[in-house]
């Protein structure tokens, strides 16, 4: 197996004109309290790539370590872009399998209506294909349909115990795939929602 490049991230501010319509005035975090992270990783073809992906500038110091730990251990990621490239649209990032980070928007969990921890920029969604949100029998995106036995590893995958999982929780951060009602495999939040 080839060596990798050295991981390498920078970090940037980011303005409203950069998030699109991933941002709005009434959004709980000013785009001021956010930061473009350029980040490597590794994709499914094995090779090193560069994403981007916005985040809360709390954070940034937790982003970098778990991501650094995933592109040391080979952790394939398909791409990273920020949810403005999908005009901001939650479900065309999904579909596309992007992971992605900030997104102004409300929680789809059941329940009253809240702030989700992507308008916060405190949550990420990894590999969403291969880590579904299933909620009865929806499952967002429909191509995570493939992935619902957890039960067979597949590269890509958040389960218990796995690389994805230990990288996060190093850092403190919460696994939505715990959530017994409404899994989301693909969530991780610094805050637990």
């Amino acid at each position: 197996m080839p060596a990798l490049p050295p991981f390498h991230v920078s970090v940037s501010p980011v303005t409203a004109a950069e998030l699109g319509r991933s941002w709005h005035r009434g959004c709980p975090v000013a785009p001021a309290d956010l930061r473009t992270l350029r980040i490597s990783f590794v994709g499914f073809d094995g090779h090193a790539h560069t994403g981007a992906i916005v985040i809360h500038r709390d954070v940034t110091g937790d982003v970098t370590t778990v991501f650094h730990r995933l592109y040391d251990a080979r952790f394939p990621i398909r791409r990273m872009q920020p949810t403005a490239r999908y005009g901001g649209s939650d479900r065309r990032s999904m579909a596309a399998d992007n992971t992605s980070a900030f997104n102004c928007r409300y929680s789809s969990a059941p329940g009253p209506k809240r702030w989700s921890a992507h308008a916060f920029g405190k949550a990420i969604d990894v590999n969403t294909i291969e880590n579904p949100y299933v909620q009865g029998n929806y499952v967002s995106p429909a191509a995570g349909r493939a992935y619902l036995d957890r039960s067979r590893y597949r590269p890509g995958m958040a389960v218990a115990g796995g690389m994805l999982v230990r990288a996060f929780a190093s850092v403190g951060w919460l696994w939505g795939g715990r959530w017994s009602a409404t899994p989301d495999y693909q969530h991780f939040s610094s805050t637990g929602g």
